[in-house]
């Protein structure tokens, strides 16, 4: 079986976008300000657009709408801004194939995304980079799809339970969809934390060293998984990674948002 990267070499990766690249270099760029990174959004009206319209939403659950880029980088913050951008940009770039239903793939990217900030709120960790790698780690199939389309009704046959994708992916192609994001974030200059989370969200509670951001997302997707009749999601998570994390499990079950909560289909 091919490893991601020669995977990837048979393929041609869509381009990244503008406005994502120079995002990109702003995630390491100390210096890197507002201003900075609202000028790059602006040179993108339709970003711009969207970005206003997800500040809007009832995801961010503003006291007040916003009406101005400026106003939403203020109000929102600089970092959440970014991140939902790049969101945005990747997520455009990549398109859905026929066999994949696309309100169910991006509704649970964006419950994962919601899952994924909440998480990290609960562990003191970035929750902008967080809800970033929620929305894109399912990039990854749709790179599977880029070359093999037809492996995706393999990979998606029900019934599935939480988590099956990812071993159906490692027993179909030797890799899941996480390695092969984590390759092509490596390639596109993401930061090495994400780029290590992503490789390591199949299994993260192998991986040395362990990466939080990783077990976060692992968590975050399996929720977005369950199906909505579960009577208890919070329990039906891998203790031994709820444990390593520490997480109150009794904490988590009480505050626990509705995943509805995280969806706008408007955006996507």
């Amino acid at each position: 079986m091919a490893s991601p990267s020669e995977f990837l070499r048979a393929l041609k990766l869509p381009a990244m976008p503008e406005a994502a690249q120079a995002l990109m270099r702003t995630l390491k760029d100390d210096d890197a300000d507002i201003v900075t990174v609202r000028d790059i959004i602006a040179k993108d009206p339709a970003l711009t657009a969207t970005l206003l319209r997800m500040a809007n939403s009832a995801m961010f659950g503003l006291s007040r709408s916003v009406s101005t880029l400026d106003n939403a980088v203020q109000v929102v913050g600089m970092s959440h801004i970014r991140a939902r951008a790049l969101s945005i940009c990747m997520t455009q770039t990549f398109k859905l194939p026929s066999n994949l239903n696309r309100l169910v793939f991006w509704r649970h990217s964006m419950v994962s995304a919601g899952y994924a900030a909440w998480l990290a709120h609960k562990l003191h960790q970035d929750e902008a980079q967080a809800w970033m790698a929620g929305m894109m780690h399912r990039l990854g199939e749709l790179v599977i799809a880029l070359s093999s389309p037809q492996l995706v009704d393999q990979i998606e046959n029900p019934p599935s339970l939480p988590g099956e994708r990812w071993l159906r992916e490692r027993t179909v192609l030797g890799f899941d969809e996480g390695q092969l994001m984590a390759e092509v974030a490596r390639r596109w200059d993401f930061p090495d934390e994400v780029v290590a989370a992503f490789s390591h969200l199949g299994q993260p509670i192998a991986a040395r060293p362990f990466s939080t951001l990783a077990a976060i997302i692992h968590l975050a997707s399996m929720l977005a998984d369950m199906p909505p009749e579960t009577p208890d999601p919070v329990s039906e998570l891998p203790a031994v990674l709820v444990d390593t994390l520490a997480l109150d499990v009794a904490d988590l079950q009480a505050t626990r948002p509705d995943p509805e909560s995280f969806v706008d289909m408007n955006l996507v």
